[in-house]
């Protein structure tokens, strides 16, 4: 009883199987229209997409040992005058990663290199003019006057909204391996990508420089001023020790160019765009219309059969 019951099971089966293959291949030019109308929706989305452009540079730490090595012999030289210098050894590439993420450095970034437009009010690049090719119902370029923003006439793109809109672009990955750091930005156009990777570069060592600076000079200040309080011939050459390695400090920053990250691998304008995956698109499509078309044809055997 066993064996009938397992040979009319897979007799049912093979019957069940038969009758699907038949029913694909009588409703095969429903699937084919599927996949055609599938293909053409996919591909006018696909060329419908403006292009994305990536510019990458590879950096490296440019700080070496040697600062954190001076700013612990400053540390024990002012803990001996019974000065209190503050902070410490820090990792100041660390930080430099973090401000260069920053709201209140992208902010000033934006403003500085006039990217408001640029960021919010741009629908393409027009390749012959290299130029931007902006929405006239956002942004009046020859006036440079914001028409409106999110649907507010008269309206301005907050802070926030350019920030937000910034980070969107930029990308950032660590190599915990060897340490590198792999800064990326994209935008509609080649150009301003491989700008604004250079700009960003450029702009986040010079903060952290200047930063460096102002907080040396005020410790020198600081340190004169104790200078001027004591007449301790002991305590006098300490608090001069002191003040050289800071002067010091201010002037290898100065000279310093790339003070926090050195460019291994510059930024160039790409040539290929990295957005829309066009290929990509339409074949999902394709395959999304191959699966309707089986559904239903196999929906309609079923619903025959029930009948």
């Amino acid at each position: 009883m066993t064996q009938i019951t397992d040979k009319q099971r897979f007799a049912d089966d093979q019957i069940d199987i038969r009758e699907l293959v038949l029913a694909l291949w009588q409703g095969k030019w429903l699937i084919v229209i599927c996949v055609i109308v599938f293909g053409i929706i996919g591909a006018a989305y696909a060329f419908s997409q403006p292009n994305i452009y990536k510019a990458t540079a590879l950096l490296a730490p440019a700080q070496n040992e040697g600062g954190s090595r001076l700013g612990g012999q400053l540390s024990g030289l002012a803990s001996l005058a019974g000065v209190d210098l503050g902070g410490g050894e820090t990792n100041t590439t660390a930080i430099a990663k973090e401000v260069l993420q920053s709201r209140a450095f992208l902010t000033g970034f934006i403003r500085r290199h006039n990217l408001e437009a640029p960021l919010l009010a741009t629908k393409g690049w027009d390749p012959k003019t290299q130029d931007w090719e902006y929405d006239p119902e956002l942004y009046d370029h020859e006036s440079a006057k914001w028409l409106r923003y999110e649907n507010v006439k008269g309206a301005m793109p907050s802070a926030w909204d350019l920030v937000v809109a910034f980070r969107e672009k930029l990308n950032m990955v660590d190599n915990k391996d060897n340490g590198m750091i792999t800064l990326s930005l994209s935008s509609l156009s080649p150009k301003a990508a491989k700008e604004w990777v250079d700009w960003l570069i450029r702009d986040i060592n010079e903060h952290m420089r200047e930063q460096d600076v102002e907080e040396a000079e005020a410790r020198v200040e600081y340190l004169e001023d104790k200078l001027s309080e004591t007449s301790i011939a002991g305590m006098q050459q300490v608090f001069y020790q002191l003040i050289e390695s800071e002067t010091r400090t201010i002037m290898l920053a100065s000279a310093q160019r790339e003070y926090v990250f050195r460019i291994i691998d510059p930024a160039v304008i790409p040539q290929e765009p990295s957005k829309p995956k066009r290929i990509t698109i339409v074949v999902i499509a394709v395959m999304l219309g191959l699966f309707l078309g089986f559904l239903i044809v196999s929906l309609k055997q079923l619903m025959s059969r029930q009948s």
